[in-house]
């Protein structure tokens, strides 16, 4: 059935996709003139060289968003932004088919893919973490629906960042505001100890931002930054519960 199909999607994990495009080829499922498109957004389209050599046609088509296994996938690819990678030659056809799709194509070249996985996992993958933490914190202090609460002040932070970048910063690291980072921590190694780690870490990547891009002045990042730093030099590493 595979043999006979004009185009293969392989959907797929990452890790297994080069031993599955290899099984593939050694067990005659791939022939020549047949489209081979892979999803996946770590790889571009030489992970399909065994199939590009039984005659396949490669191409990497990434849709740059997050699935739930419901209807509602089907949807939200309409304007969702595609990773294309494939030989020049069917470059053509790997965007027309993603704009068939409904999606909006964004070549990416080979050498690329890694980096261009990262950022976006950087972005989304470990926002989950942040929201699903910011929630259980706030259900901690009482908050009975803490995405409600959320929900309004995340839509309008990613709103801000997306139009204004590191000019949209706000918030205690962005002011300066050692002591509350102080007391944010204290809070935190209290009740959510594994939270302390990544706090710290994003604080200290928020700071050095907000001073090269002249957001924060150096002498109010000056104790805020021996706060953060006492922290990344506590003996032992994180707390009991904390990520090192």
């Amino acid at each position: 059935m595979l043999a006979r199909a004009e185009l293969m999607p392989l959907t797929v994990p990452d890790d297994v996709l080069p031993t599955l495009v290899e099984g593939l080829v050694e067990t005659g499922a791939v022939r020549p003139g047949q489209l081979l498109v892979h999803t996946s957004g770590r790889y571009g389209a030489k992970v399909l060289d065994p199939a590009l050599r039984a005659g396949a046609l490669p191409l990497a088509l990434h849709p740059a968003m997050t699935f739930t296994g419901t209807a509602v996938d089907v949807q939200r690819l309409a304007g969702c932004s595609f990773g294309v990678t494939a030989p020049e030659e069917l470059r053509l056809a790997a965007e027309a088919l993603v704009i068939e799709m409904g999606g909006e194509p964004e070549w990416i070249a080979e050498e690329a893919r890694p980096l261009y996985h990262a950022a976006l996992a950087l972005g989304a993958n470990h926002l989950v973490t942040l929201v699903a933490q910011s929630m259980e914190l706030l259900t901690k202090a009482g908050v009975a629906a803490p995405d409600r609460m959320l929900g309004p002040l995340l839509g309008a932070a990613l709103d801000n960042a997306l139009r204004s970048g590191d000019a949209a910063l706000t918030g205690p690291v962005a002011r300066g505001d050692a002591g509350t980072v102080a007391a944010h921590i204290g809070e935190l190694r209290a009740h959510a100890p594994q939270a302390v780690a990544g706090y710290v870490a994003m604080a200290r990547a928020t700071a050095d931002r907000a001073l090269a891009h002249g957001l924060l002045k150096a002498e109010l990042a000056e104790d805020l930054l021996v706060v953060l730093a006492d922290q990344e030099r506590r003996p032992g590493g994180p707390g009991p519960g904390e990520t090192r």
